[in-house]
Formats: structure tokens, sequence, C-alpha cells
């Protein structure tokens, strides 16, 4: 029934409905509707009926913003208050066009339809009113009257029918205000929820990645130091390079995460030297094999989502792989995708128990039956994101991840490249 308004408004309403009071109660007071009641009753009590028409109406405009159905029905005691003195249409009559335009503005759905057939109504009611009623003399309506009656009435039905129209106009774009506020509000929580994920994607890959590379110098140095000395010093050093350059990107992370402002450098091919350096530098056999070789330069996205599934992929074999078998890279670079394969032995400890292959990835069963599952999840996450597909699980002692990501075709560029005739790497049976 009460709005939630601010005190600014209601106390500016409440000034308004003290100045509209004063203009309308000498209004009021000096109408006497039947000619010598002034002399019957005295000059006071005449003018009683129309201070309380005065305040009535009055009152109406005070709360009207903060209780438009209260309002309302204020406004139509006034107007009965009116009538039932045999008062004639007065300056208080002023204040319904107020009422119904906030009626209509800021009514519940009750109120606004109320005010619609309070205009219609008392349209029609104060025209009878003013024809039939006490004001009429008691003549009742003729073929000379009916005219002037039926023009009284059309412009009673306009003039209250267009307080309470524009007070719907209103209603309509406030709401639509508030319906693309609420909308840029969504949107702005769904660009603020991709940034994290996409924050939590890259976290896991720096740090992952850099955590094995990590353990894997730190295991072959304490293995190596009793044969070779002179081993553990480089492997110190690899160490220590690797946690700078993580302890580099988990800072550009965490920054993006407090302050809104565009990413920072991202990967791109030239930096899988560095990682195949990385890796090598751990102990793995790293066997690369690019054929064919990129055309131009592929676009930010798809360079990016090559580096962090190569990334990956390769993570998952230093922390779960047999380091005394190679790690095999393949790279393909097609003229409309690139095909990427990893493959690696899983070390005995981190076999299943189960012959049979463990399961490609998918929505619902990432990982296999490996403990890869998140690194599976941000894998397959980076290439939908380009468009592409990356299925990943062990096939015996070998686990393989392979991915394929569309190449869009350069600016200028023919809009249909050649086919390959080579097959994707994805089969029927195998995804």
């Amino acid at each position: 029934m009460f709005r939630a308004l601010p005190v600014r408004s209601v106390v500016i309403d409440i000034v308004i409905a003290v100045g509209f009071l004063a203009i309308a109660l000498p209004v009021e007071v000096q109408i006497v509707p039947w000619a010598g009641l002034e002399q019957r009753v005295g000059t006071t009590l005449a003018a009683v009926p129309g201070i309380a028409v005065a305040f009535v109406f009055a009152g109406s405009l005070a709360f009207r913003r903060l209780a438009p159905g209260l309002a309302l029905g204020a406004a139509w005691a006034g107007a009965v208050l009116q009538m039932g003195f045999g008062r004639p249409p007065s300056f208080s009559d002023a204040a319904v066009f107020a009422v119904l335009y906030t009626a209509a503005a800021y009514g519940t759905r009750q109120v606004f339809w109320t005010g619609l057939g309070s205009a219609i109504a008392g349209a029609g009611i104060g025209t009878v009113y003013l024809f039939v009623g006490p004001l009429s003399g008691g003549a009742a309506v003729s073929w000379e009257t009916l005219p002037v009656a039926a023009i009284v009435l059309v412009a009673a039905v306009f003039a209250l029918g267009l307080s309470w129209t524009i007070g719907a106009l209103v209603r309509t774009s406030r709401r639509a205000r508030e319906t693309r506020q609420e909308r840029e509000v969504a949107r702005a929580e769904t660009a603020a929820e991709a940034e994290r994920v996409r924050i939590a994607r890259d976290m896991h890959d720096v740090v992952a990645h850099s955590l094995a590379v990590v353990i894997a110098q730190a295991d072959g140095a304490r293995y190596a130091t009793a044969a070779d000395p002179a081993a553990a010093p480089a492997a110190l050093a690899t160490i220590s390079a690797t946690a700078r350059d993580a302890l580099a990107d988990v800072r550009l992370l965490l920054t993006q995460l407090r302050h809104s402002q565009s990413e920072g450098p991202q990967p791109t091919l030239a930096d899988l030297e560095g990682l195949y350096a990385q890796v090598r530098e751990a102990g793995v056999d790293l066997r690369v094999d690019v054929d064919p070789m990129p055309i131009g330069d592929p676009p930010a996205g798809v360079q990016l989502a090559v580096f962090r599934i190569v990334q990956e992929a390769l993570t998952n074999a230093l922390r779960h792989g047999d380091h005394s078998s190679p790690v095999e890279v393949g790279l393909r670079w097609l003229p409309e995708r690139v095909e990427v394969e990893i493959e690696n032995v899983v070390a005995p400890a981190a076999s299943a128990p189960a012959p049979a292959p463990a399961p490609a990835l998918t929505d619902a069963a990432p990982a296999g039956d490996l403990p890869r599952g998140h690194g599976l999840i941000g894998m397959r996450e980076r290439a939908q994101l380009v468009g592409g597909k990356v299925d990943a699980g062990a096939d015996g002692p070998v686990f393989r991840v392979r991915a394929v990501i569309p190449v869009p075709p350069a600016p200028g560029s023919p809009s249909s490249a050649p086919a390959d005739p080579s097959p994707s790497p994805f089969s029927p049976e195998e995804s």
C-alpha cells in the first residue's frame, strides 16, 4: 500500500499540498451553494463544507506518491463530500488530475486500472451531477441541454483520461528503464563470471605447469647429485627461472582480479620453444613434429588455445608419465584447422588397473580414470572458446590428447581453402 519513497519526496509532496490548501481554502469558503444559507446558519457554519472539501483534496495530494491507492480513495471521498454538500466544481477539483496521474504512474496494477475506471466513471458522474443534481435547479435534461451535456461529458473524459494516460506513459518509460538497467547488470555479471573463469583457467595452467617442472627438476637433482654433483646447480637454476616466471604470471592474474583492466600479454606460438625447453630440462625426452608449418600468422585466439593445450598436456605428462619413455608432440597446421596430438606412456603407479582404455573426455565424464580432471576440462574449454574440440583418454599404457581447432581464413584470402586430403585424427569410433 505504501511505497518506499525518499524523505525529500515526501516533504515536497506535503509542501505542495499545503500550498494547494492555501489557495483552495479561500476559494471554497467564498462559495455558498444555496441562496440564503449564509443568512440562515451564519457565515462560519456555511464555510464548514468548503473547508472540509479543501482539506480532503489537499490530503490526497500530500500522499499521492507515497500511497497512490489511498490518494485515489481520498479523491473520491472529496468528490462525494462535494456533491453531498451540493457544491459546484471549484479549484479543489484540480487535485483529481494529479491523483489520477500518480495512480497510473506509481500505483500497483490494481490501482493502475482502478485509476482508468475512476477517470471514466468520474466524468460520467460529474456530468450527471451538473445537469441533474442540485445545481440544475430541479430541471430535467431536455433536447436543448442534451448536446451541452454530451460536450461536457466528452471534455471531462478527455481531461481526466489525459492525466491518467500521461501517468501510464511515465510508468511504461520507468519500467523500460528498470528493465534496461537489470539487463545491463546481468550482462556485467555474466562478463565478470566469464572473466573469473578465464583467470581461474590461466591460474591453473600457470601454476600446474610450473610446479610440475619444479618437482621434476627437484627430483632429478636429488637422484643425480650422488653421481654428478655438478647437476644440482643447473637444476636449481631451472627451478629458480621457472618459479620466477610463474610468480610474474600469477601477479599479473591477481592484478586482473583486483582491477577491471585489459588482459595482459598472452602466450603465442613463439613461446612454445621455451615451453619445450622447460620440459626437456626436467629430464623428459620430448620429440616435437610440426608438419606442415603454419601459413602466415594464425589468429591470437588460436595461438593461445594451442599453447595452453600443449602446456597442459605436457604438464600431465610430467606429473603422471613414465619419464623413461619419450613424449610425442605433433602439430599439423592445415589451411582450415590445426591438429594437435600429444602422447606419453603412463607411469605404472598412475595407470589404472583395468585393462580397457579409459573413456574419452566428454561433458559427463572428464578425465577417464586418471587424476587429470581439472586440466582436461580446461583444455576442452580452451578449444571450445575458439570453436574446436579436444579428445583425451588412455589407450593401454599410452595416454593421448588430440585436439582440432579451426583456423579462420585471413582477411583478403579466398573464402574456401583447398581441403587437405588427410583425414582428421578424430574418427566416429574414437570420438
